[in-house]
């Protein structure tokens, strides 16, 4: 197979570039993802998929790795704990042919199988060899903004039976889902109309109390 180096239109290859050690903290999303309910589709070990959300100090750690079983594709489905603004990606493999040859990105669609893959992704990056986990690829924000939930698809390598990774870096912010807050903003909004009318009418406030 031929290397991916050479991008054709498209492709996000120009996205990518090196990262340094201080990119620790902002590669700590693994932190926020919801690992009970992580799926990975195709793998050759059950759970192994997980394995491979780790610390940035412990990515070179070859001993925790998901391999594919049937053939080369791989696809995890990967929820948060809270709404994630995704802005960085990195991917590290083996320098042989077993490492992904292109990842591709679905923004909240959960349960994905690999044939929901067979639709247009949200992103996609044509990727090089990276042994050393210090290649990122540069997420488009606005669209990877309100994210809730995460489908990484790695449809081909390069020419090996099964695909194996070892790491797999998400950089970016966490907000933490506050559900209470937005129902509480909302009858807010609603209440101060109601207040506006009882003044309007009666030329004073109105005695409709205070809102809680």
């Amino acid at each position: 197979m031929s290397d991916h180096h050479s991008c054709g239109a498209g492709c996000d290859h120009g996205a990518a570039g090196l990262v340094g050690e201080e990119s620790g903290v902002a590669y700590s999303l693994y932190q926020k993802i919801d690992m009970t309910k992580l799926v990975c589709l195709n793998e050759m070990v059950e759970e192994s998929g997980k394995l491979v959300f780790k610390p940035w100090e412990d990515r070179l750690n070859r001993n925790k790795f998901v391999e594919s079983d049937a053939d080369e594709e791989l696809l995890i489905n990967i929820p948060f704990t809270g709404n994630v603004k995704l802005k960085g990606l990195i991917v590290g493999g083996e320098e042989d042919d077993s490492h992904p040859a292109q990842v591709r990105l679905f923004k909240n669609r959960p349960n994905m199988t690999f044939d929901d893959a067979g639709a247009p992704a949200d992103q996609e990056f044509n990727l090089v060899r990276d042994t050393s986990c210090t290649l990122e690829y540069k997420v488009k924000v606005v669209t990877f903004s309100s994210l809730h939930h995460l489908t990484i698809h790695f449809p081909s390598n390069f020419g090996a039976d099964q695909t194996k990774i070892f790491y797999i870096g998400l950089a970016g912010e966490f907000t933490k889902a506050d559900r209470v807050g937005v129902v509480n903003a909302v009858y807010e909004a609603r209440a101060i109309p109601e207040d506006h009318k009882t003044r309007d009418k009666d030329g004073m406030l109105g005695s409709s109390g205070p809102a809680f």
